[in-house]
């Protein structure tokens, strides 16, 4: 019989009457059931976190240091079960750079959080007078997470609102709910009742939650254009917002490059979950004198990469996660594909019931070609020839995502030049999408507002107050 799981609200498990199917898509099964939120149900969540809210931002902050730590170690108990449920509910891989090193990344950022202070900062203390800056927590955050990473990014929104005082309502992906209400459960063990709260349903839930009028801030990873809906929605209440937005990274290979070492980097970096991340590669330009060269060093790494069902420990690459992404991917490799794009690799989708698309690399693109100028967001990496490096530059500004971006060199102070006028939020040397828990992560143009992680992330979850003496 197909599990059914319930949401998490003021403490306790509660069943709904409606259910969605969440589908293995590695063989198009229902393997689990999500409970349905009603519009009820996210008021019942949002008044219990109300209500556990002063309490928890009056608790010693020693106190609270030490849950978020305890939720790190509930995450390291249940490793083996969460995991198994990421890769079945997303496609990823169990081992490699899959879901177990999902929960090992998501403890470890737990614990980095956790360890965060935000002092009290003086502006002047002198014998003319005092004047202090203290940072105060807001109050309910709404966490609205996305499906490729359901727990990982779960933890990118949740630790830092509980470690600065704040209460939580998260409602996951419809595509990946499971993990997410799982952990959660399981993490009422270390906090008292309403300060985590967790409701799932379909998007009309994420509707009503941004325009929640009892919610103070709202973080949320997805797609530009769904930001752009949680941006309006939540203006008429002018709730805080932390967006976290699509991404068209570009990469930038110069001549100079070190190939030996360069070619697996660039390529797990377009293609760690199966391209289905923000931060990830999606635009590769090479400069011409090696253009050919590192065309066929990617194919011949490409060769020995395997895609097929993540819970097989052969497997290097899973599925692409639902159908209408796998539908897109096909989109626009064909249109690609129509418009003169040369397939190295790849280029179909693999025969069977799950949603396997392979590793699809595609040499003589450029830009007016949709798979250049959108975000693809899964397994096919456009790879573009470029001779003069301003014009490359430009080129990969003429993007309206400024999330990722890198630099390709064996002279590093050129590439760091070079790096500091792509209009990107990060932009990486020699490596690409190696996101960490203390350098702040955000993006400019229309990739998002606001950044994640470290003391900066941290402070977004915070008010400021500064008193007078």
């Amino acid at each position: 019989m197909t599990q059914a799981y319930p949401l998490i609200i003021d403490g306790m498990s509660v069943s709904t009457d409606n259910h969605l199917d969440v589908i293995n898509p590695a063989d198009g099964r229902t393997f689990a059931l999500c409970p349905a939120g009603t519009s009820a149900d996210l008021d019942r969540a949002v008044a219990a976190a109300r209500r556990a809210f002063p309490g928890w931002a009056a608790t010693p902050d020693a106190d609270r240091k030490a849950a978020v730590n305890a939720l790190a170690d509930i995450l390291d108990a249940n490793a083996g079960e969460l995991a198994e449920l990421i890769t079945r509910e997303q496609g990823k891989t169990l081992s490699g750079l899959g879901s177990q090193w999902e929960l090992g990344g998501a403890a470890a950022w737990t614990r980095y959080t956790a360890a965060l202070d935000l002092p009290v900062e003086y502006i002047q203390d002198d014998a003319q007078g005092r004047v202090a800056l203290y940072r105060k927590p807001i109050g309910v955050v709404a966490s609205i997470t996305p499906w490729n990473f359901p727990v990982m990014i779960a933890i990118w929104h949740i630790m830092p609102a509980l470690r600065a005082g704040n209460t939580v309502v998260i409602k996951p992906s419809p595509y990946t709910p499971i993990a997410t209400l799982r952990m959660v459960e399981l993490m009422q063990q270390a906090l008292p009742p309403g300060v985590l709260n967790a409701v799932a349903g379909s998007d009309d839930l994420g509707r009503a939650i941004s325009s929640h009028p009892d919610i103070d801030k709202i973080v949320f990873t997805g797609s530009t254009r769904t930001g752009k809906h949680v941006m309006a929605s939540a203006s008429d209440s002018l709730k805080r917002l932390t967006l976290e937005l699509g991404g068209n990274d570009a990469a930038i290979v110069l001549p100079d490059v070190d190939l030996d070492s360069a070619v697996e980097k660039l390529f797990w970096g377009a293609f760690i979950n199966n391209g289905q991340v923000c931060a990830a590669i999606k635009r590769l330009y090479v400069h011409d004198s090696i253009y050919d060269e590192l065309c066929d060093r990617l194919l011949d790494y490409a060769r020995n990469v395997k895609t097929g069902d993540g819970m097989s420990p052969d497997s290097q690459l899973g599925t692409v996660q639902n159908k209408m992404q796998f539908e897109r991917v096909k989109m626009l490799v064909e249109a690609a594909k129509a418009s003169g794009a040369r397939v190295l690799c790849g280029g179909a989708p693999i025969e069977g019931d799950g949603l396997f698309y392979p590793v699809t690399l595609l040499a003589d693109v450029k830009e007016g070609m949709a798979i250049v100028d959108e975000e693809q967001f899964g397994p096919a990496l456009p790879i573009i020839r470029y001779t003069d490096l301003d014009d490359a530059v430009a080129r990969a500004n003429d993007n309206p995502n400024g999330l990722g971006g890198s630099v390709w060199s064996s002279d590093t102070d050129k590439a760091v030049a070079i790096a500091s006028r792509l209009e990107c939020g990060s932009a990486w040397i020699n490596n690409h999408a190696m996101v960490r828990p203390d350098a702040p992560f955000g993006g400019v143009k229309q990739s998002g507002i606001g950044v994640e992680f470290g003391k900066l992330g941290l402070a977004e979850f915070t008010t400021v107050q500064v008193i007078h003496q």
